[in-house]
Order: C-alpha cells, then sequence, then structure tokens
C-alpha cells in the first residue's frame, strides 16, 4: 500500500502541469548557407506544447520547407521539474543576399528574428565563421606596471576534435594568464555557437605604444561533407587556424607628481587581522598580526612589500610574505599579506604606528592612500622576570664540524662526574651503614643524564621548542622545583644568555643553527655548584 501511494505520488509530481510558457529561441545550424542548400532551423519552448503551436507558413515564400519534426523532453532535478518542445525544419534558401528568418510567436512569446547571408548556389561558405576568435582589453590607455587585462573567446560551430590556444605575442611587457578557462555557449546571428573563455594579464615595462599581436588558434574540427553520389554527408576531420586582430594600447610613464612606491589599480585596500579580543598582553608572549594589501585590477608581484616600524620593547619575527592573484566577480584582484609575531620585552604601553601605502587611481589620474590607523596596545608585565631578547641575526650558527667534539667532551665530562659521584655514595654508605642510599644517589644522576641527552639530540634536530622543554625539565629536575627560562637564566650569566638565544631561534624569522657549544658549556659549568654543596653536606654529617 505505502508502495502504491509514493508510486503514485511520483506520477503526479511527473504529470503536475510546468511553469508557463517564457522563451522560444530560434537558432540555425550554419550561416552563412548556398542557394539551394538544406540547413536546420531549431525552435525550442521552454513547456510542453502541441505539435500545431508552432505555425511555419511564414517561411514559404523565401524558403522550401522541407521535414519538420517534433521532440519534447522533461527533466526532473531535486523535484524541480522542466519541459522542452523543439521543432527541427529542414529549409532552403530560395533567394541569394541577406535572407531573414522571422519571429515566431507561441502564446504571445515570440523568438528573435535571425539574419541569414545566402551566398550564389555553388559557392561553399567561409569556414572562418564556423571558428573565429574576439578580444576584448579594458582599457585604450594604461601606465607603466598597470595590468591590463586581455580577454580572448574563441568561438566553434562546429566539433572540435584537437587544438591549441595560443597567447598573444607582445614586446617590452610581462604576459601571463590568470585563472582558469571558461567553457560556455552564445548564440550570434542565430547560430549557437561554443565559447571558449580565456584572461591574460600584460603589465607594460615601457612608456610609448604597446602592440598586441592577437591571439591565435590552431587545431582541427570535424565539419559535414556531402558523400559523392549520395543524398547523406558524413563528418570529416579538417585543420583550422584563426588569428585575432592586432591591439594598439598607448602606455603612459609614471606621474612626476607621484610620491613613493609606484603602484596603480582600480582600488587599493589596507586591512589587518588582530587579536580583538585581547586588550592586555604580557611580557614574552607572541602577538601575532597580520596584515593584507588588497588591490582590484593589477598583478601580485606589483604590490610593494610593506614596512613596519616598531618601538623600542618590541621585537618584530615577520614570516615570509604571501603573494596572490585571483579573479573575482570578472574582476582581477591581487593580495599581499605579512603576518609578523610582536614580542614584547618590557612592560609598558605601546603605539603601533599608521600605516600608508601610496597608489595612483587611473580614473581620477591622482595619488591616493591606502591606510590602517595606529593602534594602541598595553603590556604588563608577567609573573617570571623577563630578558631582553636579542635579535635573531645577532647569532653566529655553528656549523655541523663542531658537533661531534663537543658532544664527545660532554660525554667525557659526565662519565668523570659518575665516577666520581658513585665513590662517594660508596664512601657514605659506609661510613652510615645505609643501603638504600646508592639507590638514592643513582636515581637523580640517571635522571640529569637523560635530560642531558634531551638537549643534546634537540640542538641536533635544530629544534628550538624542543630545546628549551629539556633545559626546563632538566633544571627543574636538578633543583627540585618548577623552573621557567626567567628563574633558570638568574642561575648564571652563561646561562642567561644561552636562553636568550634559544628563545631568538624560535621566534626569528629564517631557521638558524642552534649555538650547542655555548648552550652545553653553560649547563656543564653550572653542574659545579651542586658538587661542593654535596662535599658541605657530607661534612656537616661527620663531625
Amino acid at each position: 500500500m505505502v508502495i502504491r501511494t509514493l508510486f503514485s505520488l511520483l506520477l503526479f509530481i511527473i504529470a503536475s502541469p510546468a511553469f508557463a510558457l517564457s522563451q522560444v529561441q530560434a537558432t540555425v545550424d550554419r550561416n552563412p548557407v548556398a542557394e539551394g542548400e538544406y540547413f536546420v532551423l531549431d525552435i525550442v519552448a521552454d513547456d510542453d506544447l502541441n505539435a500545431g503551436a508552432l505555425d511555419t507558413s511564414v517561411l514559404l515564400d523565401d524558403f522550401i520547407v522541407g521535414r519538420t519534426s517534433v521532440g519534447r523532453s522533461t527533466k526532473m532535478v531535486n523535484f524541480d521539474t522542466t519541459r522542452e518542445t523543439r521543432w527541427q525544419v529542414l529549409l532552403s534558401p530560395k533567394t541569394t543576399g541577406t535572407v531573414i528568418i522571422p519571429a515566431f510567436s507561441i502564446k504571445d512569446v515570440s523568438s528573435t528574428p535571425i539574419a541569414l547571408k545566402v551566398m550564389p548556389s555553388g559557392a561553399s561558405a567561409d569556414e572562418v565563421q564556423n571558428v573565429f576568435i574576439k578580444v576584448q582589453t579594458n582599457a585604450s590607455e594604461a601606465y607603466v606596471g598597470q595590468l591590463i587585462t586581455y580577454k580572448v573567446k574563441l568561438y566553434l560551430a562546429v566539433e572540435l576534435q584537437r587544438g591549441v590556444l595560443s597567447a598573444p605575442a607582445v614586446e617590452g611587457a610581462q604576459i601571463k594568464q590568470i585563472g582558469e578557462d571558461k567553457d560556455g555557449s552564445e548564440i550570434l546571428d542565430g547560430r549557437r555557437f561554443r565559447v571558449i573563455e580565456r584572461t591574460y594579464g600584460i603589465i607594460a615595462d615601457l612608456p610609448g605604444e604597446l602592440v598586441i599581436n592577437g591571439a591565435s588558434f590552431s587545431g582541427d574540427v570535424l565539419v559535414e561533407a556531402q558523400r559523392r553520389g549520395g543524398m547523406f554527408g558524413f563528418n570529416e576531420s579538417r585543420p583550422m587556424q584563426t588569428e585575432a586582430e592586432r591591439e594598439v594600447i598607448q602606455i603612459n610613464s609614471t606621474p612626476p607628481s607621484y610620491q613613493g612606491k609606484w603602484l596603480v589599480s582600480d582600488i587599493a585596500m589596507l586591512k589587518e587581522t588582530w587579536p580583538e579580543d585581547v586588550t592586555e598582553f604580557e611580557v614574552g608572549s607572541p602577538i601575532t598580526r597580520t596584515i593584507s594589501l588588497i588591490a582590484s585590477n593589477t598583478d601580485d608581484t606589483s604590490l610593494p612589500d610593506i614596512d613596519i616600524p616598531l618601538a623600542e620593547g618590541l621585537k618584530a619575527y615577520p614570516e615570509k610574505p604571501l603573494r596572490q592573484t585571483f579573479v573575482r566577480d570578472n574582476q582581477v584582484v591581487s593580495q599581499y599579506s605579512l603576518t609578523t609575531a610582536i614580542v614584547p620585552t618590557k612592560p609598558g604601553t605601546y603605539v603601533l604606528p599608521e600605516i600608508r601605502v601610496p597608489w595612483w587611481n587611473p580614473h581620477l589620474k591622482k595619488q591616493q592612500f591606502a591606510t590602517l590607523p595606529q593602534r594602541t596596545i598595553t603590556v604588563i608585565g608577567s609573573s617570571a622576570t623577563t630578558t631582553d631578547i636579542p635579535a635573531a641575526d645577532s647569532f653566529t650558527p655553528t656549523t655541523n664540524s663542531e658537533y661531534w667534539p663537543i658532544v664527545s667532551a660532554v660525554f667525557a665530562v659526565l662519565w668523570l662526574i659518575t665516577l666520581v659521584l658513585w665513590r662517594r655514595a660508596v664512601a657514605a654508605s659506609y661510613l652510615f651503614n645505609q643501603d638504600e642510599s646508592p639507590k638514592k644517589a643513582n636515581t637523580p644522576r640517571k635522571t640529569a643524564t637523560t635530560g642531558l641527552n634531551a638537549i643534546i639530540h634537540a640542538c641536533d634536530r635544530n629544534d628550538s621548542s624542543a630545546a628549551i622543554t629539556a633545559v626546563q625539565a632538566y633544571f627543574s629536575e636538578r633543583c627540585g622545583t618548577t623552573m621557567t627560562l626567567s628563574q633558570i637564566s638568574e642561575l648564571s650569566p652563561a646561562l642567561a644568555l644561552a636562553i636568550n638565544k634559544l628563545q631568538a631561534d624560535k621566534y626569528s624569522r629564517q631557521p638558524q643553527a642552534m649555538d650547542k657549544k655555548s648552550l652545553m658549556d653553560a649547563i656543564l659549568a653550572y653542574k659545579e655548584q651542586p658538587h661542593s654543596k654535596s662535599t658541605s653536606l657530607i661534612a656537616d654529617l661527620n663531625p
């Protein structure tokens, strides 16, 4: 019962009346044609109609009307039903010249008349009409460095087998394709064409006349050929070649009144990405700031680099700028994005200055500015004492050839320290007769050795983040409490310098080779202090 109900509902949807007739479209399969040659007239209505709804008697004066066939189709996509009625009329013109195929009216909806070119009998239609190119530029004059969009449309009235659409040839300018090809259709002179659209960007390097030799197409297409002695035709492959007309554009030089780095665009603006939900920032905590310059009708290579000055007390670690060009709403848009990690080193109130990027408006012919207003930030001290982070470029990276002698020396020192500690632990066990004392002494030594190995491996991998974590873990174990980087820096001047270098490596704009020698020397130099403390403890226990 349920299946029958669903089936009935489906039939009702399919059989339900469609929307009223809204469009009647007439096209021909070729234009021009020869006198006495038959061609096909297609008339399509977007509704389910009777065959007699179309009156073709108006064609009898200028054409021999042959067989007329009628076809109907129904499509349903997501319960959206569309219907179509198609008439195909075989016609042959009686006279030469330009013959008008009149508009056809069905239920007060009319098609567009078609101007048909009829050549004398025996002449062949001009094959270039089957394949041709139209081009369009966005300006008749431009400036040096301005992006000129060169839009190419390849029209095909025949089936394409293979072919190559070549870019225009230009001297004294840069040229590249923008976006992807578009494939669609258009009706010209009553004939439906397949249209392949491609957009190029041209940037002139010098003032003067810029000559653009048109884009060209070369390939093979399928055309209908008449079989000898037969009434039926067949398709054969023929080579086709066509070229667009040459274009000349006047290029103007940079105006003398312009100040700053040259940028010509229809419109330019600056945008900023900032942690708006944060009102105060802590010393040592990085602030991520992204500034984007967006310009219309220009190329990303023409966008200037953005300089961001900072006050003393703020360190900047910018990433590599990102440049891209894309097409949006049929407009070429370019974007330059710069992401920077700003690290405050001292508490206080700082002003990030206004950013201004000059650009030239070719329509108004005057200089304008894309601006980003100044921003004030408040930096408070963190729970740990902060240290000034030196610039990453001031460090001299060590080479790989220095690593192995350092590692060997470190392990030799560790082996000697372990031997000394073991001998003292045996002496303490003998004096106090405590069986568990060696176990207690061995535990921190194994942990310390493991921590040093972790630091060494992190340095070998050039992983500053892992090295910072390993250093904190090592000194937390040695000191018996959780140690921050600021607290570790206070243990000795050498450790303070090594920690500063680690932090700078982490936020450096370019990867830096870690200074493992200085770091390990500072750590091993501090290891002498626990030894003296251990000796004095044994002396206190044994008066």
